[in-house]
């Protein structure tokens, strides 16, 4: 039951965050009257026919700005992200070099038998 209700809430989050512009669009639909009357900034010129459109054209707007801003601070983070490098030291000393053997200097080639080194047949 709680697996179901994260699902369905992480999803209407996300539908949230896809669809901000409907969701400004049906708020300005149910309030075109309280803001043609109230917020508009034409309001004093009747003959425009503006109708609170100006104030829902910079709801839009101010919501892209947002969006915006919000991509360009996720993509820092993946910048600062990237570009994060550890550096390491590595110390070699010279004694253990030395000490080293080599084997395979003194090893001796061995016998090949030529039954072995043929090319394949083409059926």
């Amino acid at each position: 039951m709680f697996k179901r209700f994260t699902a369905l809430l992480l999803i209407g989050l996300m539908v949230m965050a896809n669809f901000s512009k409907l969701f400004i669009y049906a708020g300005f639909e149910a309030n075109q009257g309280y803001i043609a009357a109230k917020l508009c900034e034409n309001r004093s010129k009747p003959w425009m026919h503006c109708n609170g459109r100006c104030y829902l054209m910079k709801k839009i707007k101010q919501a892209e700005d947002k969006e915006r801003s919000a991509e360009r601070q996720v993509q820092k983070s993946l910048i600062q992200d990237a570009c994060f490098t550890v550096s390491y030291s590595f110390k070699f000393h010279a004694q253990l070099l030395r000490s080293v053997e080599v084997p395979y200097l003194t090893m001796q080639p061995q016998q090949v038998v030529l039954s072995l080194l043929r090319p394949p047949r083409v059926a």
